[in-house]
């Protein structure tokens, strides 16, 4: 297969020598904006993440097989992928212990109010806090049961929490008390101590949390998103916020980079972070692993027939 990889994949130089010796053929593009080191007729797989931005799918004709470094399909134009019968990849696990425990650290930020003894440790004052909360008893809903869902569902759950999902269809998931339907979702919200979003995004899930959803949430509830900033209403969070009724961690937004001007950075009782979650140390190796082995038991099959 003649293959174009890109610098999503960081550690890919390692492994260009395997996959030669599997019979593919290498072109390289560090940046995926710049110019295509090749011709697009060449390419029959990519292994990238937001290449399609820049070059568009169409111009790829002989394009049979895409691996994503991302978790997302929201960045690749899924109708042509479908109506071309692409094999297609995603980055499905590689990231979800970094970001599970980014969501439980953030929550228990909060909750033991560490931004505080931060401030009082640099004036030297030696000052307790009395407000501080347990997670233990707490009743958490996670809004998607995907693979992150269920690392930040185990990680509450040791911590002594109920743990609640919600998923196209109401089944039984691993660490998860139970799940429900999306139809159910305005119940559980009201219900919810904790409200975690980890859904892709598609026309289904965009705006998912809308200004009704976000009244429906229970007094000092907090909401943390990792997912995608456009399953939030942004102006809808924003009212929602300012009253304070409840709080935020917020990891990913409509527009990124967030605004100079977004009210968001003011606010108190949010939590910000510049799309951050998902690094950690475990990547890397994760996400070689993931490809290599798609590339052997799928990859080249497919690409056969």
């Amino acid at each position: 297969m003649n293959l174009l990889i890109t610098g999503a994949w960081q550690q890919a130089s390692a492994f260009l020598p395997q996959i030669e010796r599997l019979g593919h053929a290498v072109r390289f593009l560090p940046w995926e904006k710049d110019a295509l080191p090749c011709d697009p007729a060449w390419v029959e797989g990519i292994i990238g993440n937001g290449i399609f931005l820049s070059h568009p799918i169409e111009q790829f004709p002989n394009l049979r097989y895409i691996q994503l470094t991302s978790a997302g399909f929201d960045r690749v134009p899924m109708a042509c992928v479908r109506e071309k019968n692409i094999a297609i990849y995603n980055a499905r696990g590689v990231y979800s212990v970094p970001m599970a425990e980014y969501t439980l650290s953030c929550v228990l930020a909060l909750y033991k109010k560490l931004d505080t003894f931060r401030v009082r440790q640099k004036a030297r004052l030696w000052e307790k806090e009395r407000s501080l909360h347990e997670l233990a008893g707490r009743k958490v809903c996670i809004l998607g049961c995907g693979s992150v869902g269920t690392e930040c569902a185990k990680r509450f759950e040791a911590m002594g929490c109920m743990v609640f999902g919600i998923a196209l269809h109401a089944r039984a998931y691993r660490s998860f008390f139970c799940v429900y339907s999306i139809s159910d979702l305005r119940a559980v919200l009201a219900k919810s101590d904790i409200v975690i979003l980890t859904l892709p995004l598609n026309e289904q899930t965009r705006h998912i949390l809308d200004a009704g959803q976000l009244a429906a949430m229970k007094d000092g509830a907090v909401l943390v998103n990792i997912a995608r900033g456009a399953l939030i209403e942004t102006g809808a969070l924003v009212k929602e916020l300012k009253t304070g009724r409840i709080s935020a961690v917020l990891d990913v937004f409509e527009e990124e980079p967030l605004g100079e001007d977004s009210p968001l950075w003011t606010l108190e009782n949010v939590l910000i972070t510049p799309h951050n979650s998902f690094v950690g140390g475990g990547n890397g190796k994760r996400l070689s692993e993931l490809i290599m082995r798609n590339l052997k038991s799928h990859g080249w099959r497919h690409f056969k027939e």
